[in-house]
């Protein structure tokens, strides 16, 4: 039943994700950065896809994901529809890697740790949701700011 329930949180949202993108009314500012403002919608975005590759698609559905996080924040001026095409990827990636996530992986520990100390897979796919949801906010904002 959790395992529906997150899959269905992270199809939602990553349908988000991909609404705020397009949204933007122009491509330049989806890399604005200024003010107190610490990182960029496309950064964002781009860490977003490298978490849900390197934590569900990598560890959990062993897609091989390499991961490059400081590219994630350091590169500039990703044109749109290859965001868009990375946050279809990763949408098929977290789908398909969801379904092989049964109850009884929940309770297992997660096969990496990432904290402090291990902790179990259930514990790991609600953080992501949560991680996934508080970037989203940024993303929604820092878009109604600059497009206002």
């Amino acid at each position: 039943m959790l395992t529906a329930v997150l899959a269905g949180i992270f199809e939602r949202d990553i349908n988000k994700l991909k609404n705020e993108i397009l949204q933007y009314k122009t491509e330049e500012n989806l890399w604005i950065v200024e003010n107190n403002i610490a990182n960029s919608a496309g950064n964002l975005c781009l860490h977003l896809i490298g978490n849900l590759n390197t934590y569900i698609g990598k560890e959990l559905g062993n897609t091989g994901y390499v991961r490059d996080r400081p590219l994630e924040f350091s590169a500039k001026h990703v044109p749109r529809h290859e965001l868009i095409d990375k946050i279809d990827d990763v949408a098929a990636i977290v789908a398909e890697t969801m379904q092989h996530v049964s109850e009884d992986t929940l309770a297992k520990e997660y096969p990496v740790v990432v904290f402090q100390e291990p902790s179990s897979t259930e514990f790991m796919l609600i953080h992501l949701a949560t991680h996934l949801s508080y970037h989203l906010g940024q993303i929604n904002y820092h878009r109604r700011l600059l497009d206002a």
